[in-house]
C-alpha cells in the first residue's frame, strides 16, 4: 500500500488524480467529486500537498468532510469509497470515485449557483450546454440519425481550414439557431467525429 501511494504521487496530478493537503471547504471539494464523476472517474489523495509532499490528515474529520462533499454538496450524490493508508507514520486518505452513469452531477458555484464540472488535465471546469446535451443523448441510449446537410458541410469545411471552432462561430458561420448548433455538436461528439477542448473561458471543437 505504501508503494501504491508513492507511485500515484510520482505520477502527479492529472485528469484522474488530484492532491489535497486537507479538506477545509466541502463545497469546493464537491467540484472535484463532480468533475471526476462526470468525466472518467479518479482518485483524490488527502494529506498530500500539490508538490507531492506527504503531510497526513486527521482521519475522522477529513472523512466527514468528504461525506459532506459527496452526499450533501453534490446533486445527485456522488458515490465514493475511502481507503486509509499509513506512510511515514502519517495517514493518507485515498478517495476513489468511479465515472458515473447518472450524469451530470452538480456542485455549488458562484452566487449560490449549482454547476456541473468536468475534469480537464488537472483542473475542474464548468460544463457547457453542449456537454449537457452529450450526457442527455448518452443517457437516452437512442440510436442517432446523422444528416450530412449544409450545416454539417459548412462545419466540416471550417474545421478543415481552421482546425477548430467555437459554438458562437458555428452559429455565425452556419446561420442557425444556437440550440440547433448545440445538438449538432453534441451528436458529433457522441459518435466520435469531433472532440471538445474545454478551457476556463471557452470551448473549442475539432476533428477527433
Amino acid at each position: 500500500m505504501d508503494q501504491h501511494i508513492r507511485s500515484l504521487i510520482l505520477q502527479g496530478e492529472s485528469i484522474n488524480l488530484d492532491f489535497k493537503f486537507e479538506i477545509s471547504d466541502a463545497k469546493k471539494i464537491a467540484r472535484t467529486f463532480s468533475a471526476f464523476a462526470n468525466t472518467c472517474g479518479g482518485r483524490l489523495l488527502i494529506g498530500v500537498k500539490d508538490n507531492g509532499a506527504i503531510k497526513g490528515v486527521k482521519t475522522d474529520e477529513e472523512a466527514y468532510m468528504a461525506e459532506l462533499a459527496a452526499h450533501l454538496y453534490c446533486k445527485p450524490p456522488v458515490e465514493f469509497k475511502i481507503v486509509t493508508h499509513s506512510i511515514e507514520s502519517k495517514v493518507i486518505l485515498e478517495v476513489i470515485i468511479d465515472e458515473s452513469k447518472n450524469k451530470p452531477h452538480l456542485a455549488p458555484w458562484k452566487e449560490k449557483q449549482w454547476k456541473a464540472f468536468v475534469r480537464v488535465h488537472d483542473q475542474n471546469f464548468v460544463a457547457n450546454k453542449v456537454m449537457f446535451e452529450v450526457w442527455k443523448i448518452k443517457f437516452q441510449q437512442a440510436s442517432l440519425l446523422l444528416r450530412y446537410d449544409d450545416f454539417e458541410q459548412k462545419l466540416f469545411s471550417f474545421l478543415k481550414n481552421k482546425g477548430e471552432i467555437t459554438l458562437n462561430e458555428l452559429v455565425s458561420e452556419c446561420k442557425i439557431p444556437r440550440h440547433i448548433a448545440i445538438k449538432i455538436l453534441a451528436k458529433l461528439i457522441v459518435v466520435e467525429i469531433i472532440s471538445i477542448r474545454i478551457t476556463e473561458t471557452e470551448s473549442y471543437y475539432s476533428f477527433k
